[in-house]
């Protein structure tokens, strides 16, 4: 049997040559914006790859065919579509048996940019650890997949409304390395700094792309990840941001949400509370990890590559 994996001649061509090509995910704007700033956030991302000279690769599930490198009409299609599913890795083969359309996740993502042989894909923020773990189990699905592709993820750290420190601990124990990019702090995605350190920070996208080669040659086959904190002068104002989350976590709790309906309430109760601040925060962080993403995957196609 064929796979239905489905890559764009661009993408092909590029990867083939060893030019530079960046994955980008596409539930951010399948169900992480509303509509039509999804659309525009989308296209955006696109347009500054490309001004930087490297080709996006836009990943997503197109009428059950798994695509690297969508066009900006299948792009628009999966932004207006009241159908599209949101697809983690486990999803995508019965979506694609179904003949369904996707947002993929990190980890479907990941996995399809490495399937066509992209190496450096940059998101929102990552899947990770959730509050009470020790009694549910519940665990981003990103986690056990990074750590099986040797891919370079640049994000803004794990949302804050998981739980950080056990993120932490559980990137330790997959063997995923966390570098700061010009930092130690381990950024919370809204805020720049969670309160939780890292060992190791990075300076440049061409230390980055030495590493992953080190990383290479060792045969070392996990995922290397960048945590990039949105601006200190973006950020969601550190104690507006405890605040919601507190009472988030609260209402939460009095509601009796729990499991996969955890997350996009507590993502939904941040939006209304902060009339909409936590919004342009995601968009600014993504803004901030795609020309980050795209200058690693200039500094990995160089001669060295």
């Amino acid at each position: 049997m064929t796979t239905p994996l489905v890559v764009s001649p661009e993408v092909q061509a590029a990867v083939a040559s060893g030019a530079a090509v960046l994955a980008l995910e596409s539930t951010i704007f399948t169900h992480g914006l509303p509509r039509p700033r999804n659309v525009d956030v989308a296209q955006e991302a696109e347009a500054s790859v490309r001004a930087l000279g490297v080709v996006p690769a836009t990943i997503g599930v197109i009428d059950g065919r798994p695509t690297v490198g969508l066009s900006p009409s299948e792009i628009v299609r999966l932004c207006e579509d009241d159908g599209v599913v949101k697809a983690s890795l486990r999803d995508v083969p019965v979506v694609a048996s179904k003949g369904l359309s996707a947002g993929t996740t990190v980890a479907a993502t990941a996995y399809l940019a490495h399937l066509a042989g992209v190496r450096v894909f940059s998101t929102g923020g990552l899947g990770g650890v959730h509050r009470e773990a020790q009694q549910t189990f519940d665990e981003s699905a990103d986690l056990g997949t990074l750590a099986t592709l040797p891919l370079v993820v640049v994000s803004a750290g794990v949302k804050s409304i998981l739980d950080i420190p056990l993120t932490l601990e559980r990137l330790e124990t997959l063997n995923l390395a966390v570098l700061g990019y010009r930092t130690t702090d381990y950024p919370g995605f809204y805020v720049a700094d969670s309160g939780h350190d890292i060992e190791y920070s990075v300076d440049s996208p061409a230390e980055i792309a030495r590493i992953a080669r080190v990383r290479d040659s060792l045969g070392i086959s996990s995922t290397l990840l960048i945590a990039n904190p949105v601006s200190s002068e973006r950020e969601l104002d550190p104690n507006l941001h405890d605040d919601v989350l507190a009472r988030a976590l609260a209402a939460a709790d009095a509601a009796g949400v729990t499991g996969h309906d955890t997350t996009p309430f507590l993502l939904d109760f941040m939006q209304r509370e902060t009339d909409g601040r936590s919004l342009d925060v995601n968009v600014d962080v993504y803004r901030g990890n795609v020309r980050l993403g795209a200058e690693i995957a200039v500094a990995l196609s160089g001669p060295d590559r």
